[in-house]
């Protein structure tokens, strides 16, 4: 069957079971978009900008466990969708992103629309191709979603000239399988090293389960709950790792580190023994690394080899699929006698005791953290929450008890506004039946706000909870706290009429002053099933995240 490179791009994206793309057209992919065109498989999301393209499609990704799809033109297409690309490099989120290049004969002669997408990219995927020859496009587009998805996911772009997608040739259909001698991702664990775990999880008086977004993204969340409930060690999880674990059991500590819960934190650094499950032991958990959990040996468990040991030392290194480490671990524990760990628990319930998350209430103001709370309790702890980056997003991770995995979406690692809104977008239409809200702020909202367009134009309704402050909050907060409250440039003086703004797109727009006016906004809100929802609530400026 004779068909020209667009025509093989979708054939093998259909075959890849791709459902949803998320892009905008330009010159470079026209040809794609005209394959596109006719395919009744996959549905193509008409964002109304490239950055928001991607983070749509992460969302996407984030929700369903499924590999998102993003597609963009060449030049200011792909620098747009840098931001969203390296987002979802920072949280191993496993994406194809498919860009648009000039025609391979003018490629490095500064033609229109040309920027080097191989090289502005190489630092923030997992992997890049530029296809200029047709015949290599289907066994790309294969590794592109083999290296995606397995492994510690990630980011890969595939970079097409423009004559690849028009030149024809003998179509022999999509590869059925691969093998890449170079990239053999280790996925079942050492025998020896599970079994030097096991010997410190048996010895361990003062233990603790420190689990990340390798949980998730790995969907090891049964094997983490059965383990840990197996042998009855309290848990901490970071903000990547939110719902891996129910938070509302006994045994979770909540949130560890920066913006965690004094409980977690404590623990962790008086423990003697940390499992840490799918982390990377990042700055915001650490502070100090020479003064970090001096007493613990250490078991860290990564897909990601290049984790372990990166920025503090592993007593026992397990390299291996975070779910399949836990089942044998689990397997190993079975008939063991643990030491006592009751005293533990004792001096845990004394911190637990400190209630580090208890806030003081203002008559006249509506404290942010009763919104989240609110939020909680109108959707019944089950709806698919986004967010943007701030004090928003710290508030939603410290007062929204996650039980389920993949319910939580956010950029952790690289802390990007305006990802909250698309994402959104890409979680609804990954999961129609589900609730979703994007907790965001007045400055992180306006980043990618023209994606309300699409959200109507596809119907993806969301509930937007906008906690409006007047204030970029967290720089606000750090100029309070360390540059003797010069405030520079961290007001916003001239916000929208957010209702109208919502209005005029085709939405519902609420605005919300009093503490008596915030539960059946949101209870009006959430019953409008079939509409998006921006619900724009007046907080205390003043307010601060610990």
């Amino acid at each position: 069957m004779k068909l020209n490179g667009a025509q093989i791009l979708v054939n093998c994206l259909q075959s890849e079971g791709v459902e949803h793309i998320f892009g905008y057209p330009g010159g470079a992919v026209l040809h794609i978009y005209d394959a596109l065109n006719v395919s009744d498989k996959i549905k193509h999301i008409l964002v109304r900008h490239e950055q928001g393209a991607v983070h749509a499609a992460d969302g996407y990704a984030r929700s369903s466990g499924k590999c998102g799809v993003a597609l963009v033109t060449s030049g200011p297409g792909l620098t747009n969708a840098v931001t969203g690309i390296a987002t979802a490099h920072m949280d191993s989120i496993p994406l194809v992103v498919i860009s648009g290049q000039v025609s391979s004969a003018v490629i490095g002669n500064d033609a229109f629309q040309e920027v080097d997408a191989v090289g502005i990219t190489r630092s923030c995927v997992k992997h890049n191709f530029l296809v200029t020859n047709i015949d290599d496009l289907a066994m790309v587009i294969k590794k592109a979603f083999h290296i995606a998805k397995t492994g510690r996911p990630g980011p890969v772009l595939i970079d097409i000239s423009k004559d690849t997608t028009i030149a024809t040739t003998e179509f022999e259909g999509y590869p059925q399988s691969i093998n890449m001698r170079s990239y053999q991702p280790q996925i079942k664990p050492d025998s020896q090293q599970i079994a030097a775990a096991i010997e410190l999880i048996v010895k361990a008086k003062k233990p603790i389960i420190y689990s990340g977004g390798g949980s998730v993204i790995g969907n090891a969340s049964r094997q983490l709950r059965d383990l840990t409930k197996q042998i009855g060690f309290p848990i901490t999880q970071t903000l990547m790792g939110l719902g891996a674990f129910p938070a509302t059991n006994k045994q979770s500590l909540g949130m560890l580190g920066m913006h965690g819960t004094y409980e977690a934190n404590m623990a962790m650094h008086d423990s003697d023994c940390i499992i840490a499950v799918g982390v990377r032991f990042d700055d915001r958990i650490t502070g100090n690394l020479d003064l970090f959990c001096p007493f613990a040996k250490i078991i860290h468990i990564d897909i990601d080899p290049s984790s372990i040991g990166k920025t503090v030392g592993a007593d026992v290194s397990i390299v291996a699929q975070v779910s399949d480490a836990l089942s044998e671990l689990s397997a190993g524990l079975q008939g063991k006698k643990l030491a006592d760990i009751s005293h533990w628990w004792q001096q845990i319930d004394k911190w637990r005791a400190v209630d580090s998350m208890a806030y003081k209430t203002a008559a006249g103001v509506i404290k942010p953290q009763s919104v989240i709370e609110a939020l909680y309790a109108v959707t019944k702890g089950d709806a698919i929450v986004t967010s943007d980056v701030g004090q928003h997003q710290m508030w939603a991770a410290q007062y929204y008890p996650f039980d389920k995995p993949r319910r939580w979406i956010n950029s952790g690692g690289l802390g990007t506004m305006g990802f909250g809104l698309p994402a959104a977008m890409g979680a609804k239409l990954a999961q129609p039946n589900l609730d979703v809200a994007c907790v965001t702020g007045e400055g992180s909202i306006q980043m990618m706000l023209q994606e309300l367009s699409t959200m109507l134009q596809y119907s993806t309704p969301v509930k937007i909870i906008n906690l409006n402050n007047g204030y970029l909050g967290m720089v606000r907060q750090w100029q309070e706290f360390f540059y003797e409250k010069r405030y520079a440039m961290s007001y916003m003086e001239a916000l929208p009429d957010f209702v109208k703004l919502a209005e005029s797109y085709g939405h519902i727009g609420i605005k919300v002053e009093q503490e008596s006016e915030l539960m059946p906004a949101l209870k009006q809100a959430f019953e409008q099933k079939d509409k998006t929802v921006f619900v724009d609530i007046l907080t205390d400026p003043s307010e601060n995240v610990f």
